[in-house]
């Protein structure tokens, strides 16, 4: 009688564990879940890659420095170097509309045909 409740029990008790393991897998595989594990090793992959240019700057700075060194160059000041301040869209000229386009029936009357509004 013991060992019949016994193997009972303990066939009852794999059937809720795989049953419970099964339902995590599944819940794993969900589009949404799959998603979320996409994105978080996105993250992660970008966090290296972040550490990487950082540890590439550092040691290119050091190599800098001590071919300077070497050559008995001046050291550039401490600190990161930065780049100038980009250009201002007034100094690289007026921007062309690239989806307008004019067309002139007579000289003295002009239309405008912007291919955006036909959607």
């Amino acid at each position: 009688m013991f060992r019949r409740t016994f193997w009972f029990t303990a066939g009852a008790a794999a059937g809720v564990w795989a049953t419970t393991k099964v339902n995590r897998k599944i819940q794993q595989l969900t589009p949404e879940s799959l998603a979320a594990q996409a994105a978080n090793k996105a993250i992660d992959a970008g966090h290296r890659l972040k550490d990487f240019a950082l540890d590439v700057r550092a040691g290119m700075a050091r190599r800098e420095a001590e071919l300077g060194e070497a050559l008995g160059l001046d050291a550039p000041p401490s600190g990161d170097r930065e780049l100038p301040e980009p250009r201002g869209r007034a100094a690289l000229g007026p921007a062309p509309h690239k989806t307008t386009t004019t067309f002139s029936a007579r000289p003295a009357r002009t239309i405008s045909y912007n291919r955006n509004e036909d959607h």
